[in-house]
């Protein structure tokens, strides 16, 4: 673990899955056409399945707009489908289909959601919107985000290796300081 520290609490304001009491919290500054967060969603899946009702995952949005020109758009919808109640399910689709984050796939996504496409796109333009995708951004640079996909357990950030195996060891490891 590094001396890193998430400078933005948890709140219920965050997307998350899992109890809101649970002693792993898991929150990921992502960007959803990173590949590094795309090789890290499926690790994230299995994490949350091997750890069930102990792990409370977060998702933050950090999009990289200057290296990854559609990330800002991916994360703008995610947010507008929150506000239809989709916002986990958008979430898993962008990076399932994370090499398609143009606006026509973006929309047909939305459609495939069934959600209201033309209310996501009107959300998508609402300073609601841009507000939330700016404040977890800022967040981020502000725990010493600096790429993605950054981890923070319970907190303090995880500098170390994130496939499986040894991010499973690690979290059990803090799971039983806890």
């Amino acid at each position: 673990m590094s001396s890193s520290h998430l400078k933005i609490a948890v709140s219920k304001e965050d997307h998350f899955q899992g109890p809101d009491n649970a002693p792993l919290v898991l929150v990921e500054y992502g960007d959803y056409q990173c590949p590094h967060c795309g090789h890290a969603y499926p690790i994230v899946k299995r994490l949350q399945k091997a750890l069930g009702d102990q792990l409370k995952f977060v998702f933050r949005n950090f999009p990289l707009s200057e290296i990854h020109q559609d990330a800002l758009n991916a994360a703008k919808v995610a947010e507008a489908a929150a506000s239809q109640g989709k916002f986990w399910e958008m979430h898993d689709m962008l990076f399932e289909k994370q090499l398609h984050l143009d606006v026509e796939s973006l929309g047909n996504y939305a459609e495939k959601l069934g959600l209201d496409v033309e209310a996501l796109n009107e959300a998508v333009g609402k300073a609601s919107v841009e507000n939330r995708v700016e404040t977890d951004f800022e967040g981020g640079v502000r725990s010493g985000v600096n790429g993605t996909p950054t981890f923070f357990v319970n907190g303090v950030r995880y500098d170390g290796d994130w496939e499986y195996a040894p991010f499973l060891s690690a979290l059990k490891e803090v799971l039983g300081k806890v």
